[in-house]
């Protein structure tokens, strides 16, 4: 950009920040509207100088300025600026048009209009978002500012930011812009994001401020300036018409090409700073794709910005595993930098790449470990190992630790091994057992086919096994299984808790929620919790519960049925989890509840919420049934060893959706999900006695080892 072209928006840049201080000393209140017009300055903001500096002086007619006046003048020069800011960047900006491809890509229809690129290389290099191009066209057209239209070809992709970068020929070089210093940008500093969707002769803009630096992991930039399909792929520039970064759409939770999309015109868009992407240019112009950096750890404590990095799990020939990391270790140190919470070591993991090295340093106890990791492209699904068992839920007094086999899968690897019901099992693996709990882990930390001696005890005779673990059978045992607890005097019940039919209130949300309670409740006894999601024609929750008491009473259950509130008839909303995690919480508050068994029930357009919910609360539910399930369209998530996921879904042959339905069952099973499918026969309808008996049983097998 010539020199000239800087100086102009240096003067109208200071034209701004002298009016606004002239009006702060006339009063102040022009300046104030317009900050809180655009949200909180930044301490380098000019108002913020301006309000900060008491010697700053006014220009010498600002009394004679009215306020009318004053505001109309200001406004006017900050079009101005606006206007020379974009100015400075639109020749290097790039209307690029697509031909062919996909209509559609999971829930999104994709449209045949223009998007939006950055020129980043004279040679011809132009970055764009990836969602612009994930319907695979046939064909790329750029169009250049001045009409020129080029043909190009996609290089490569950078899936961890969402980009990718293109190449057109040229016979000159082609101008590009100037980057923003990360280490200058603020929260509250103006941003306008900017397109060439409508034209090549003027770009389309809006604006807004910088609301938060380091989102999605520490990889981009979040702003309040209107971001969407019109302007994906475009620059997000500063007030100087410096480049900020790269508008693309991103979520925190989803990692597909799609993913923050629904946050389209929503008043949080995302930016990856340019600064970021130059960096990473080289590699991607060797037409290489850079794909995430994995390291291969689950957390012990979901609640990453408040816990330690304490590994839970490590998935087997992962990074971590590779390194000797285990459970129970705390990573402390990330190459120079200090981890005192998982956020922390997720945000340094999160922003790398596939092939990145890493020094980690981790305690092990006492014990001070230092290693280095290279990060993967790639692990493959964890498929969670099965010893056969059914464990029991009470202890016998005689035998305080161990755990007891309540049943054995038949042709199991416990069977194989000649276990029994009523066995005892004290040592697995070397390592002494106190409960079903650490049994479980131990288990879980291991991979099907992998041997290991078994110690246990029957009749007061110690006996050895070696078992080979399989992985998790998609089965449910034929009935009647044995009781799952010892009968014992029940404890008493504490004073005010509700029984029977009760009402819950979460106080911040207006749903109208009814539970049972077995009348027989027993504090000493552990009770799974089945929620039920109604479909589109909501049942009476009371009538629910008359059906499911019998059932309750007698597997120890306790059944929950909220009423949807929004539309008409009402139905469910992807918010409307945090009620389900409200009402678990609330449950564990007051009743013994049994972590394994923690069930979402969705029935028809219910089944998606029921999903969602299981895929993003992980650490509270461990199974959904779906039945006769609307299409589900979510991608499945990463299966993890912490917290294992159980899926029962009924399908009718003939549903017009059955064919969604199987394709959502093949990415579930392709994630290594156990998946157990009902084959409901040719019409859409309820479960008869015999099928519920056998969901019964489902749920009476989730906490299986």
């Amino acid at each position: 950009m010539s020199g000239n072209m800087k100086k102009d928006i240096s003067i109208q840049c200071l034209l701004v920040w002298l009016v606004v201080g002239g009006l702060l000393c006339w009063g102040g209140m022009a300046a104030v509207g317009w900050t809180a017009d655009r949200g909180p300055a930044s301490p380098k903001s000019p108002a913020a100088k301006a309000s900060a500096d008491p010697g700053k002086q006014a220009p010498p007619n600002a009394a004679e300025v009215s306020p009318q006046a004053g505001q109309e003048d200001l406004e006017l020069l900050e079009q101005k600026a606006f206007q020379a800011a974009v100015q400075r960047v639109a020749p290097s900006v790039v209307m690029i048009e697509t031909v062919g491809g996909l209509e559609r890509v999971g829930p999104v229809l994709f449209g045949t209009g223009p998007t939006t690129g950055l020129i980043v290389d004279p040679q011809g290099y132009i970055v764009s978002s990836a969602f612009n191009f994930v319907n695979k066209p046939s064909s790329i057209l750029v169009r250049l500012p001045d009409g020129t239209r080029k043909a190009a070809k996609l290089v490569a992709n950078d899936t961890n930011r969402m980009l990718s970068l293109l190449k057109i020929e040229v016979d000159r070089r082609l101008p590009t812009p100037e980057p923003a210093p990360r280490s200058q940008m603020r929260v509250g500093q103006w941003a306008i994001a900017v397109g060439r969707a409508f034209g090549e002769e003027h770009p389309n803009i809006t604006v807004g401020i910088i609301s938060a630096l380091n989102r999605i992991w520490g990889k981009a930039i979040q702003t309040d300036a209107a971001v969407s399909p019109n302007n994906y792929g475009g620059p997000l520039i500063d007030i100087h018409g410096r480049v900020l970064g790269v508008l693309v759409p991103l979520s925190p939770q989803g990692t597909s090409e799609i993913a923050g999309v629904e946050w389209y015109d929503s008043g949080i868009g995302f930016a990856i700073p340019l600064e970021d992407i130059l960096q990473a240019l080289p590699r991607l112009k060797e037409g290489k794709d850079l794909k995430p950096g994995l390291l291969g750890i689950q957390f012990k404590n979901p609640a990453v910005h408040l816990a330690e990095a304490e590994i839970g799990s490590c998935r087997p020939n992962s990074p971590a595993a590779k390194a000797g990391l285990k459970a129970g270790d705390k990573i402390i140190q990330v190459n120079e930098r200090t981890i005192n919470r998982a956020a922390e070591l997720k945000e340094e993991i999160s922003r790398r790449y596939a092939g990145d090295k890493l020094r980690l340093v981790a305690l092990r106890g006492q014990q001070r470990i230092e290693c280095e990791v290279e990060l993967a492209a790639e692990i493959a699904p964890y498929v969670r190992p099965f010893l056969g068992i059914l464990p029991m839920r009470s202890q016998p007094d005689q035998h305080p630790s161990g755990v007891v086999v309540r049943y054995v899968y038949p042709d199991s690897p416990a069977a194989k091994a000649g276990l029994q019901p009523g066995d005892l099992m004290v040592r697995f693996a070397g390592q002494e057992l106190k409960d079903a709990s650490g049994l479980r882990q131990l288990v879980a930390d291991r991979e099907p086919n992998h041997t290991v001696e078994l110690l246990f005890r029957r009749n007061g005779q110690e006996k050895k096994a070696e078992i080979r673990l399989a992985a998790v059978p998609e089965v449910i045992p034929a009935g009647p299984l044995p009781p799952a607890r010892l009968a014992g005097k029940p404890e008493t019940v504490p004073e005010g808790l509700k029984l029977g039919t009760v009402e819950l209130k979460v106080p911040e949300m207006p749903h109208e929620v009814w539970a049972y309670v077995p009348q027989s409740y027993d504090p000493a006894v552990s009770y799974g919790v089945v929620f039920w999601l109604h479909g589109r024609a909501a049942v009476d929750p009371k009538e629910l519960i008359q059906r499911w008491k019998p059932f309750c009473d007698a597997y120890d259950l306790i059944f929950v049925a909220p009423k949807a509130v929004h539309g008409n008839p009402p139905q469910w909303q992807p918010g409307e989890i945090e009620l389900l995690k409200k009402l678990l919480e609330n449950l564990r508050a007051g009743y013994h509840v049994d972590a394994n068994r923690v069930v979402v029930i969705g029935d028809g357009a219910g089944a998606a919420l029921a999903c969602l919910a299981g895929f993003r609360h992980r650490e509270g539910i461990r199974a959904v049934a779906a039945l006769c399930p609307e299409p589900v369209m979510l991608p499945a998530p990463e299966n993890d060893p912490a917290y294992p996921l159980w899926l029962y879904i009924a399908r009718s042959e003939k549903d017009q959706r059955a064919a969604q339905v199987d394709a959502f069952v093949g990415r579930l099973r392709a994630a290594k999900y156990p998946v157990v499918v009902k084959n409901l026969g040719e019409k859409v309808r309820e479960l008869t006695a015999e099928e519920m008996a056998e969901l019964l049983r489902w749920i009476d097998t989730l906490d299986q080892i």
